[in-house]
């Protein structure tokens, strides 16, 4: 018996075809696993006369923060909001049972910020000989949350930060 007539497609600037999907998966890992809070998290930062000048999204999935985007307007880089941005949304995963965080960076400035804010390398991506764009990295850096959480377990000789 032939099943249903299954077409695949690719679509581009479907946010909402994207968001429908991912639920759907979200949904099927909720039924299985063991969850903590699963929410998504945006943190903005205003001016009275710029209106938005900053910006932090995240979700929380299996008691980790993913660090998604976080965005400082130019002009007002260097004067702490960025900093203020990350420890305002790693205080609200914190409150939605978060224990750490993680997030992905392939810019040099923003790995030596969150470095600074205290997360480590766990990964790096690195393009190899001949690939586009040359000498092209993708680090993968975490941190803990809460005091006396390891936070990650995949090998004793990972530092912790």
């Amino acid at each position: 018996m032939a099943g249903p007539k299954i077409s695949i497609a690719p679509h581009s600037l479907h946010p909402e075809l994207a968001e429908l999907i991912e639920g759907n998966l979200l949904k099927s890992l909720a039924e299985l696993n063991q969850q903590s809070e699963n929410s998504s998290i945006v943190i903005s930062a205003n001016s009275d006369s710029s209106g938005l000048v900053g910006g932090v999204t995240g979700s929380t999935s299996y008691g980790w923060l993913l660090v998604k985007t976080l965005w400082v307007c130019s002009e007002v880089r260097g004067t702490g909001i960025g900093r203020n941005l990350m420890s305002a949304i790693e205080e609200q995963a914190v409150m939605k049972g978060c224990h750490s965080a993680w997030l992905d960076t392939s810019s040099t400035k923003a790995r030596a910020f969150y470095q600074r804010l205290g997360y480590a390398e766990f990964g790096v991506l690195s393009n190899g000989m001949g690939k586009e764009p040359v000498d092209h990295n993708r680090w993968f850096m975490k941190k803990t949350l809460l005091a006396g959480h390891a936070g990650w377990t995949a090998s004793s000789e990972d530092p912790e930060p």
